[in-house]
């Protein structure tokens, strides 16, 4: 068992390295939601309330593991950036 685990996180690792890409769904989700009031403190508690829930950890997670990679093996990543970022 130690072994498959040692395999398949070796493999993980090999397979995603160098996938470093635009995070363009966790950006995406940042510009809005610096933009999503004109209250400061309204955008901060907007910001607590995505991270308790892991909306900005599942949109990381989502662009290191899956977007970024395709973009990197496959030429385009599906997730397009926002105008002006």
């Amino acid at each position: 068992m130690k072994k498959a685990t040692l395999a398949l996180s070796l493999t993980v690792a090999t397979l995603t390295a160098g996938c470093l890409g635009p995070n363009n769904a966790f950006n995406n989700l940042h510009h809005w939601n610096k933009s999503a009031t004109d209250n400061k403190w309204g955008n901060e508690l907007i910001f607590l309330a995505l991270n308790v829930i892991p909306v900005y950890g599942l949109a990381y997670l989502g662009d290191v593991v899956i977007f970024n990679s395709v973009e990197f093996w496959g030429g385009d990543n599906p997730i397009t950036p926002k105008a002006g970022s």
